[in-house]
């Protein structure tokens, strides 16, 4: 049986979902920016794009009693960054750097979204009929 949603609308997921995590982990370091001790985190997309690169084939299974191949749909990994400190009291948190890194996931997300909008369009038109 065929999907309706084609790989564009799951790796439009897999990408609102990083960018979620992404989101998570800079306010938290935003929050935290004044807290003792506190290492900032940050989120790798490392294991996303090899999980992506392992999807690009396709693969049939010509037994039932195969494997399936499963799709894991990670958002990333977050990751604490303590190599570092940037205050006195061992707090590490560059808020410049983290604003920075805000916006930029915010442009990211917002573009994946009007894509996702777009996709959902284009179904809608396909399911009234081009009209």
């Amino acid at each position: 049986m065929s999907h309706i949603f084609d790989s564009t609308v799951h790796s439009l997921e897999r990408a609102l979902n990083f960018s979620t995590t992404k989101n998570k982990a800079i306010s938290q370091n935003i929050a935290n920016v004044d807290t003792p001790g506190y290492k900032s985190k940050s989120v790798t997309f490392k294991d996303v794009l090899s999980q992506a690169q392992e999807r690009s084939f396709t693969a049939k299974r010509t037994d039932s009693k195969h494997i399936p191949f499963s799709v894991n749909n990670n958002a990333g990994t977050v990751q604490e960054n303590s190599n570092t400190t940037y205050n006195h009291n061992g707090n590490n948190v560059d808020i410049d750097y983290e604003m920075t890194k805000l916006a930029e996931n915010q442009i990211y997300y917002n573009s994946m979204v009007d894509r996702f909008n777009d996709k959902m369009r284009t179904l809608q038109t396909v399911i009234r009929g081009g009209s």
